[in-house]
């Protein structure tokens, strides 16, 4: 296990190295703009069952993804409501989580075989770094056991799960007030599934 603190002269090097972990299949903690997350390639069955396994999270409870570019999202749904691209185009980047219909082929680890997949591209953060330059959508669920408090800083995270995962970027502390607010479209409107850092959400 790698644990690596952010200085303003190593950040792309460190960016660089976590995206490397990840494709090669790794585990990754970083922070994001709610909380820390952990990250693994989307579409690596080994990497999500390990996400799983360290969080000891239930398998109907999917993983949500985050992507760099909004051009990603056809890897994960080829149906977005006019109304979702709405909501992207207002509050990406952002702590806003979009449910959509899945595309055909995603794992089901990922939607909890729900038929649905939970995505947004995060706000300003280490994490908006390392998707921007991933060519893969990448997990994003929190760094904690499942129940457990999410982690707020790099310390929380080494002591939640220790040498078990590949690299901790250590990033200094997020604002942890809230997670991303999860919505889905529902009859042309957005419903709010998730209470988070966005406490309204609206299409105008």
């Amino acid at each position: 296990m790698e644990f690596i603190k952010v200085t303003r002269t190593n950040k792309d090097e460190v960016v660089r190295k976590a995206v490397e972990c990840i494709l090669a299949g790794g585990v990754v903690a970083f922070p994001t703009e709610t909380f820390y997350g952990l990250g693994v390639h989307f579409n690596n069955e080994d990497a999500i069952r390990r996400l799983y396994d360290l969080k000891k999270r239930p398998f109907e409870k999917a993983i949500p993804l985050i992507i760099g570019h909004l051009s990603f999202i056809r890897m994960l749904s080829q149906e977005i409501p006019e109304e979702a691209e709405r909501l992207m185009a207002k509050y990406w980047p952002g702590p806003l989580t979009i449910v959509l219909k899945a595309r055909e082929g995603l794992s089901p680890l990922l939607t909890a075989g729900t038929g649905k997949v939970a995505v947004r591209i995060p706000g300003e953060s280490i994490a908006l770094e390392i998707a921007r330059i991933t060519p893969v959508p990448v997990t994003a669920t929190s760094a904690n056991p499942s129940g457990a408090k999410p982690a707020t800083d790099a310390q929380e995270v080494l002591k939640y799960f220790g040498d078990s995962i590949d690299l901790i970027v250590d990033g200094g502390t997020t604002s942890g007030v809230a997670p991303s607010t999860i919505v889905e479209i529902v009859n042309g409107q957005p419903r709010i599934l998730r209470k988070g850092v966005i406490e309204t959400v609206s299409l105008d």
